[in-house]
């Protein structure tokens, strides 16, 4: 068994106030706690991992290319393809949103730490 401590745990903001835990990060499945500020959103990216994402506070706009947007309430959830690409949003105006995110198989925690690299470097 493997424990992992929130208070404890590996954590990073990719930007301002976009928090992201690390709650499990094995090669099978990987967990990350996140809190996004109002109106932010991710950037249109994909992996190749299979995601489900559940909102635990506020609310949070999933968009792909197939679906549009799609806004998740509390305690929804949503499973993305891998490779699909997406975006995710808080689309409150001055309430923070909190999720999980549960990839399969597990994700390198410094995805978007990588994502920044790559996009700083342009």
């Amino acid at each position: 068994m493997k424990v992992v401590r929130f208070n404890n745990a590996e954590s990073y903001e990719p930007e301002k106030d976009w928090k992201r835990v690390s709650l499990c990060n094995q090669n099978d499945i990987s967990i990350e706690h996140f809190v996004k500020p109002p109106k932010h959103s991710s950037p249109k990216h994909s992996h190749p991992n299979a995601q489900i994402l559940i909102v635990l506070k506020g609310k949070l706009e999933i968009w792909t290319k197939e679906d549009g947007a799609v806004v998740l309430d509390e305690m929804d959830t949503a499973y993305i393809d891998g490779d699909q690409e997406h975006i995710v949003t808080n689309p409150l105006e001055d309430v923070v949103s909190v999720g999980l995110d549960i990839f399969v198989p597990g994700r390198s925690f410094d995805f978007w730490l990588k994502k920044k690299e790559l996009l700083d470097n342009k």
